[in-house]
């Protein structure tokens, strides 16, 4: 994972490049509404390179309609709904993208989509926003996600710790869309299932001292500690400091603790046992043809949501396609038609044969890297979740939870 001076590095030189670079006499901006810093900013980096890996493969194949180049434009919204309001008005009105790929956290998602994107008539392909409230957005169909949501990963937690005959756990959880919305579904299950959630512990991201919360879960009788926060943030010191107190003996956590830096800054002797829930990584032709682009390109496959990213920013350079236009309208309906069945199947990559499709009236179906992207109504996703468990110091992946 990337450091955060690295990734304020990233995010200036991109916006360095874009400012700097002389304009494309034919050119289609996209916008990527990304969390280069605050608490996600481990991730957002390989996600942004992913999508401009899409980007990078639909311009050396031809680039979209008569030949037009894509461009990234790059807005931090920092995993925060008062900066990602400011960060997607200007994709929206001032830099005039045709769709955005992100936000990133949920909370980014729903106030980029409130105040700018759906005013304007933009579509968002979110690859990691994953709050039950991201669907009940009143968004016109303009709002979609190709990561599975909350919804599903904490009725799988549930139902994963009742199956290990455990009932009995203390919840916190950070205190945002994702956090309360990962945090309800999970609750929801797990007392339905028979479990008790014995101190149920919303917290702020920011604090450096978490032991009053950690102390009302274990005052409660808690030996699990199902944390739903971020690992470099909030969530993350509550778990160094719950390793401290030493009164608890099993963790748990969601994705938005997975990742390599969890093991990578920690005495992982010490999370022993910890178990992880996150989206069931891709695996088969779609993603083996990812894996092929990833590494020519030095990039990882494995990152989070990394394939999710890839995918979206694809299939929005295949609805600019299938509209036959750089204009807004239209977009959704032409998202739907190249990313559900029926029709020929496109794998990560394979631009030309798709715009050689699409110009002969045939129907396509890109089938992502990140697994079957079918869009409901919602705009969301089916998918399965797997569980992690760290033994001997490494996050050793279990499978799916059944």
């Amino acid at each position: 994972m990337l450091k955060l001076n690295k990734t304020l590095t990233l995010a200036v030189a991109a916006t360095t490049l874009l400012v700097a670079a002389p304009a494309m006499a034919q050119e289609v901006k996209l916008g990527f509404l990304a969390d280069v810093t605050g608490p996600i900013a481990g991730f957002a980096p390989g996600m942004v390179e992913a999508g401009n890996l899409a980007i990078t493969n639909i311009n050396e194949q031809g680039g979209v309609l008569d030949g037009q180049n894509l461009a990234s434009v790059v807005a931090d919204s920092a995993c925060d709904g008062g900066t990602a309001g400011p960060a997607a008005d200007r994709l929206v009105n001032a830099e005039q993208v045709v769709a955005i790929f992100g936000g990133y956290c949920s909370g980014s998602t729903i106030a980029g989509a409130n105040g700018s994107a759906i005013p304007g008539n933009v579509v968002m392909v979110s690859p990691a926003s994953t709050a039950p409230a991201v669907a009940e957005l009143e968004d016109n169909d303009l709002v979609f996600r190709d990561v599975v949501p909350d919804s599903i990963q904490g009725v799988k937690a549930a139902e994963l710790l009742l199956a290990q005959d455990i009932t009995e756990v203390g919840l916190t959880y950070v205190n945002n869309d994702y956090g309360s919305g990962l945090a309800g579904a999970f609750e929801e299950a797990f007392t339905a299932g028979g479990g008790t959630v014995l101190a149920n512990v919303a917290h702020e991201d920011g604090k450096a001292d978490y032991r009053p919360e950690i102390g009302q879960m274990e005052a409660a009788g808690a030996t699990t500690l199902v944390i739903y926060g971020y690992e470099n943030a909030g969530g993350g010191t509550i778990l160094n400091q719950a390793v401290e107190a030493g009164s608890f003996d099993l963790f748990v956590g969601g994705d938005g603790m997975a990742g390599d830096a969890l093991v990578a800054n920690r005495d992982a002797s010490s999370l022993e046992g910890m178990i992880l829930t996150q989206a069931a990584p891709a695996e088969g032709p779609a993603f083996d043809a990812l894996v092929a682009l990833t590494e020519a390109a030095g990039q990882d496959p494995n990152g989070t949501y990394v394939t999710n990213s890839y995918d979206a920013v694809f299939l929005l350079g295949l609805a600019i396609e299938k509209s036959g236009s750089a204009d807004r309208e239209g977009i959704s309906a032409a998202l739907r038609e190249v990313a559900n069945a029926p029709g020929e199947t496109i794998l990560p990559g394979e631009w030309s044969k798709a715009k050689e499709l699409i110009a002969a009236g045939t129907d396509i179906n890109y089938e992502g890297a990140s697994g079957t992207v079918e869009f409901d109504d919602n705009g969301d996703v089916a998918g399965a979740i797997n569980y992690y468990v760290i033994e001997g110091g490494e996050v050793v992946n279990k499978g799916l939870i059944e």
